[in-house]
């Protein structure tokens, strides 16, 4: 599936957080991401529904992707 110029697939942990804050270090940026899943009010309980586990998984599934894009807004 693709958005307007976002492509729904599988993407690793750090480069989906470096799409989303391509100015700070990927470490950085991958805390910043973590941070919003963690604090959004229904996006992390989504996640762990499709399987997330979150100090243990370092690729996100194409549905997770789409979940984060919905409920963040595209990159």
């Amino acid at each position: 599936m693709k958005t307007a110029d976002f492509e729904i697939r599988q993407y690793g942990r750090t480069e989906l957080a470096q799409l989303y804050s391509p100015d700070i270090t990927p470490e950085a940026a991958w805390k910043k991401l973590r941070g919003w899943i963690d604090y959004h009010p229904t996006l992390n309980g989504t996640l762990r529904q499709l399987g997330y586990q979150p100090r243990r998984q370092r690729i996100f599934t194409p549905a997770q992707v789409g979940a984060i894009v919905e409920a963040l807004g595209e990159p």
